[in-house]
């Protein structure tokens, strides 16, 4: 990805992470729709490996949080959807150890720990996990509900971090132009 030094130099700190990652997700979507025919886990995996490490920690944990933030339904059923596909977890997880963000880890593995507690599928075969599954266990409710509370409490100094590090380290996701 390619930006001006000077458009770089006037983003505010918050709006760097979002900034790396929206040309990102464009080039993904494009690429997934380009391809009507076949495999898309093909083209997800290949867009994938094109990435630096930095771009796929970035890459890996805005689709989940993007997804995951919006309310406590759709933490639990992203949740539940990524862990379902253990590549993808795996990413997620690697990529906060990546940006040295202990604490959003801990967050996830503890929701890890809650859905396994709770039968949630470890594949997406027979995948069934419904939003309206919380309205069905109180326990699973309780327990995702301080989960997500305390996620929402913790994201703002995950993106702090991400966008320090990439801060830190702007040739590993952008290529600045004078």
């Amino acid at each position: 990805m390619k930006m001006k030094k000077q458009e770089f130099d006037q983003l505010a700190q918050e709006a760097i992470c979002k900034a790396c990652f929206e040309p990102l997700i464009l080039v993904y979507k494009n690429r997934v729709a380009e391809q009507n025919t076949g495999d898309q886990t093909m083209v997800k995996e290949l867009f994938y490996k094109e990435l630096t490490k930095g771009q796929r920690a970035l890459f890996v944990f805005n689709v989940y949080y993007d997804h995951a933030s919006e309310s406590l339904d759709e933490f639990y059923w992203w949740s539940a959807y990524f862990i379902a596909q253990p590549k993808i977890w795996s990413a997620i997880k690697a990529g906060l150890q990546y940006f040295g963000d202990a604490a959003m880890l801990l967050i996830l593995e503890k929701i890890e720990v809650v859905l396994k507690k709770h039968n949630h599928p470890s594949s997406l075969e027979g995948f069934t996990v419904s939003r309206k599954n919380l309205d069905c266990n109180k326990e699973l409710l309780a327990s995702i509900r301080l989960l997500h509370v305390t996620f929402n409490e913790t994201a703002p100094l995950t993106i702090k971090i991400i966008n320090e590090y990439v801060l830190s380290n702007q040739w590993e996701f952008l290529k600045i132009e004078d």
